[in-house]
C-alpha cells in the first residue's frame, strides 16, 4: 500500500507532515508493505517555516499511489498556472486512487477538474480562490464523496488521516493510530470527534465494522 503525499517549495510543514507522521504509524506497528511518501517536482523543498526536506519521490511515480494527499502551502496558487507541473498531476485518478486535499490543496484538485461540483472544504485564506474556481466551499473541517477527501484548517489533517487508514486498513486500524496521537487524558474523547467526520463518508460495512 503506498500513499504519495504531494509537497511543494514553501509548504505548510503541518498539513505534510503531521499527516506523513500518523500514516507512518502502520508501518511502525508491523507493515511492512506500508509506504507513506513525500512527492516533489524537486529533490529538496523547503517550507513556509524554513524547514527543508528531501522528497522521496518525484512527481512521475504519483500514478503508482494506492492514494495521494495534496498538501498545501504559500505557492498553491503558482503551481496552479504553471502548466508543466499541472500536467503531471493529471495521472491523479479518483477511479483508481483515494485522493485527500488538505486546504489549498482543495484548490489544486478543483483545477484538475476532480471535485465534480461536489461541496468541499478548505482553510480561509484560500476559500475565495477555490470558490472561484467553481467549488462549494462548505463552512467544516472535513467532507468526502467517494474516493476524495477535502480538509480545512491545518489540524484538520488528522482527519484525512483517519478517512485514509479507515478506507485502505480498516476502522479498528483507524482506531488505533489516533488513540496513539491523542492527547493523555483525552484519548476517546479525540477519538469519537475524528471518527464522528470519518464514519458519515464511509462506506456502510466499513461503518459497522
Amino acid at each position: 500500500m503506498r500513499i504519495s503525499i504531494l509537497t511543494f517549495d514553501a509548504f505548510n510543514d503541518l498539513d505534510s507532515l503531521v499527516a506523513f507522521g500518523m500514516l507512518n504509524r502502520i508501518a511502525l506497528l508491523g507493515d511492512k508493505d506500508w509506504q507513506v511518501r513525500i512527492a516533489s517536482p524537486a529533490p529538496r523543498i523547503t517550507s513556509m517555516n524554513g524547514l527543508t526536506i528531501d522528497a522521496h519521490e518525484d512527481l512521475s511515480q504519483l500514478a503508482e499511489a494506492d492514494a495521494v494527499l495534496v498538501g498545501s502551502g504559500m505557492k498553491t496558487r503558482e503551481v496552479a498556472n504553471t502548466p508543466a507541473l499541472m500536467e503531471q498531476l493529471r495521472v491523479l485518478n479518483p477511479a483508481r486512487q483515494l485522493l485527500a486535499a488538505q486546504c489549498s490543496g482543495t484548490f489544486l484538485l478543483s483545477r484538475l477538474g476532480l471535485l465534480s461540483g461536489t461541496p468541499a472544504c478548505t482553510d480561509l485564506t484560500s476559500k475565495p480562490w477555490v470558490v472561484e474556481s467553481g467549488v462549494d466551499v462548505v463552512p467544516r473541517a472535513f467532507a468526502a464523496h467517494g474516493n476524495v477527501a477535502t480538509a480545512g484548517g491545518c489540524l484538520a489533517s488528522q482527519y484525512l488521516v483517519a478517512w485514509l487508514i479507515a478506507r485502505l486498513k480498516g476502522l479498528d486500524a483507524a482506531r488505533e493510530v489516533l488513540h496513539y496521537f491523542a492527547p493523555v487524558g483525552e484519548k476517546q474523547e479525540f477519538i469519537d470527534r475524528a471518527l464522528g467526520h470519518v464514519l458519515p463518508a464511509l462506506e456502510p460495512q466499513a461503518a459497522a465494522a
